[in-house]
């Protein structure tokens, strides 16, 4: 049985991939840049792009799985092309916002465009449906705290289930090697609900230094955010931290119930990332 992983070289790609190594199954992976990719030894790269489905036809001859890496614009014509080669089950890496019909949602819309190409294909599909990803914390506060060794964010008590990209893996992993999860949607959720603040004291204890969390306004958020980030995913990303305030999220045991293992702790997934922390000379001298 053959298996190829779409985005291969992404944060759950990687672990997808390795997992899928350990276990003994015979991988290919799709990556725009083989020479790159630095994937384990055994595995078969291929070059290709999802947003241009007829560089896929080489990696898909004689695929029977599919892990799916959501791109919505060219997902019907990559879902046909893994039909007509014989695919038999995909698993899509989704997320938990498609449950959000208020059609206001980008990252929604985004993913369910995905998810109805392939429930359309009529290929057995799993959708796999994390929801916030503690690797976020990267992306928003990984500049600050290796550059000023603080956080500045709003909402500093707003509770989130972040959950470890390993994970998410592993219940896709599950999916793609075991029989039974056809026609299932997983939502994934960490193990706990831990606020902002919480999270900043955990990344401080991963470090063994001070990281100190500076709470800002949500207009001063939004200015600061603006500069990255489009403005309808500011307005998500904020919206969610002032609804968890009064409604706070509850943490699932669905990685525990599809892979018979707990799921990782936000302190373990900032001992994992520890060196994604660390201090850098040239932001520093910046």
């Amino acid at each position: 049985m053959t298996i190829l992983v779409t985005g291969a070289t992404g944060s759950v790609g990687r672990h997808v991939v390795g997992r899928l190594v350990a276990a003994g199954a015979t991988v290919r992976a799709l990556t725009r840049n083989p020479a790159t990719a630095g994937l384990p030894e055994g595995v078969e790269v291929f070059e290709g792009d999802l947003t241009r489905p007829d560089t896929l036809r080489a990696a898909l001859r004689g695929v029977e799985r599919l892990y799916l890496f959501p791109v919505p614009e060219t997902s019907r014509e990559v879902v046909a092309a893994a039909r007509e080669a014989g695919v038999r089950r995909i698993v899509v890496l989704s997320s938990s916002s498609v449950l959000d019909e208020s059609g206001d949602n980008h990252s929604g819309e985004h993913h369910r465009t995905v998810e109805r190409a392939v429930e359309e294909s009529g290929i057995d599909w799993t959708f796999v449906r994390p929801d916030e990803f503690a690797t976020n914390v990267l992306w928003k506060w990984g500049h600050s705290i290796r550059t000023e060794g603080v956080v500045r964010a709003p909402y500093g008590n707003a509770p989130r289930v972040l959950v470890h990209e390993a994970d998410v893996a592993a219940v896709a992993v599950t999916a793609l090697l075991e029989d039974g999860h056809a026609g299932r949607a997983y939502v994934l959720t960490g193990p706990e609900a831990i606020t902002q603040a919480e999270q900043v004291r955990a990344i401080s204890g991963a470090l063994g230094r001070e990281v100190r969390f500076e709470e800002i306004t949500p207009d001063q958020a939004r200015e600061q955010m603006g500069r990255v980030m489009p403005v309808p995913v500011v307005e998500m990303v904020l919206g969610y931290l002032a609804g968890a305030v009064t409604d706070p999220p509850v943490p699932l045991d669905t990685v525990e119930q599809v892979t018979g293992v707990p799921a990782r702790t936000f302190a373990q997934w900032a001992a994992d990332h520890a060196a994604d922390f660390a201090p850098v000379t040239e932001e520093v001298a910046a």
